[in-house]
């Protein structure tokens, strides 16, 4: 199996281990030069066996182009292509069943989004008075309502109103951090005792508290939030080493 992801991608260390507990090879062509060291992310991908292959930024944009992948052919071989952030039909049934593993009773579903697979997923099977809100971990990730919407209606699905992404979080871009993003981390982790990411979970949680701040949410309303993991992605941050 190959796919695509960036440095951070939950997407790429999911499928490494995906492969390791099933038994089939995994290949990551991943955004960006390699470095001298791999972060705690994409180390955890390699220990489970992924062949990483890093590309430039402006070859990697070209990354569902039919060249671009017979190229990946004659160098990797046959394989089965999963798109980056496992954004297929597939996907979306998968994390569709997020919703119906739910037992509670819910207002709203929140879910922090890189490529909006799993907020189409989600947003598939909601009924009508239920809301989804994804949270962009990329700054000027404005494609993303039109890339949730295209997954929707090619996958048979309405393109409904009851969802909406929020795009104000990113803290300055994918993998972006700041001082106030860590202090948030750490501080729901000593009031909750529940670990975040500073890629996904974390701007998420920020948003959603900010959001409760400033009235956007009617007194009442009951929000799931989903945690996508990631938090193998805080070795690589001293910020959030934890007394």
């Amino acid at each position: 199996m190959l796919t695509f992801g960036g440095a951070w991608s939950n997407h790429i260390a999911a499928t490494a281990a995906a492969g390791n507990r099933f038994g089939f090879n995994t290949i990551g062509i991943i955004r960006g030069e390699f470095h001298d060291k791999l972060n705690p992310t994409l180390q955890s991908a390699q220990d489970y066996g992924m062949q990483l292959s890093f590309v430039d930024r402006a070859t990697y944009r070209n990354k569902n182009t039919t060249d671009f992948i017979d190229a990946l052919h004659q160098h990797h071989g046959d394989f089965y292509l999963l798109p980056e952030g496992g954004s297929n039909h597939l996907a979306l049934t998968g994390c569709a069943e997020i919703v119906n593993g739910i037992d509670a009773d819910f207002d709203v579903i929140t879910v922090p989004s890189g490529t909006g697979a799993t907020l189409a997923g989600i947003i598939s099977v909601l009924h009508a008075d239920q809301a989804a809100l994804g949270f962009a971990v990329l700054k000027g990730a404005n494609f993303l309502d039109h890339d949730v919407r295209q997954m929707l209606v090619e996958n048979g699905h309405q393109a409904t109103k009851n969802w909406r992404i929020e795009h104000a979080y990113h803290f300055g871009g994918y993998a972006k951090t700041t001082a106030e993003l860590f202090a948030f981390i750490k501080w729901f982790k000593s009031a909750f005792d529940i670990d975040l990411d500073a890629v996904y979970t974390g701007k998420m949680l920020f948003g959603i508290f900010d959001l409760i701040r400033h009235g956007q949410f009617d007194k009442g309303t009951r929000i799931i939030a989903v945690h996508t993991g990631g938090v193998q992605g805080n070795a690589g941050f001293p910020q959030l080493t934890f007394d």
